[in-house]
């Protein structure tokens, strides 16, 4: 694998947590450094550490992990957006204020659901007999970058106060239908086309 078919592997990676990390910049409305360095880092890191976990499983529980894996993400990516949705239509501030995704199980929760592919592409990587540590690096800085860039620009689309609350509903539509995606590319809708 050349170093541009990597970076374009990392950058089609790091999509879903740009698209997280807009939403949650578009939830916050605020963002200050210690929230940008959260998500940032461990968007980063667990897109870093999921091709290295895939790697290391191989082909022992490929079957297995490809056959859940999008339901796992589809599952996590669904919770927060459905929480934002709910939020977005909230009239107490003070409650909406106190949820931050870029603290406790949300922001575990979505590291892992916008890491999920990157495991796959371990175990890929793991079959081909390619080595995984430069890869994994390039995946992690990559998403890093998308993600600290992501959530700039939903703050700034989410601080225009008019535009507020409908970019919030947006952000998560958006994750609710990330999370379709990944389900639909699964073939999770075959049956509807048939």
């Amino acid at each position: 694998m050349d170093g541009i078919e990597l970076l374009a592997l990392a950058v089609a990676l790091a999509m879903d947590a740009f698209a997280v990390a807009i939403a949650t910049g578009v939830q916050l409305k605020c963002v200050d450094p210690r929230q940008t360095f959260r998500l940032a880092w461990h968007f980063g890191l667990f897109q870093a550490l999921m091709p290295i976990l895939g790697w290391f499983l191989g082909l022992t529980v490929r079957g297995f992990i490809e056959s859940y894996a999008h339901w796992i993400a589809f599952a996590l990516l669904a919770w927060i957006g459905i929480r934002m949705l709910k939020e977005a239509f909230e009239t107490d501030t003070e409650e909406a204020e106190r949820c931050d995704p870029t603290k406790g199980m949300s922001l575990i929760m979505l590291s892992v659901a916008t890491s999920i592919d990157a495991l796959a592409v371990g175990l890929s990587m793991s079959v081909l007999g390619v080595s995984i540590w430069y890869p994994a690096s390039i995946i992690g800085v990559v998403a890093l970058v998308f993600t600290a860039a992501g959530m700039h620009i939903g703050r700034l689309i989410g601080g225009a106060t008019r535009f507020g609350q409908y970019a919030e509903v947006l952000g998560g539509t958006v994750l609710l239908l990330i999370g379709l995606r990944i389900l639909s590319e699964h073939g999770v809708f075959a049956f509807l086309q048939g």
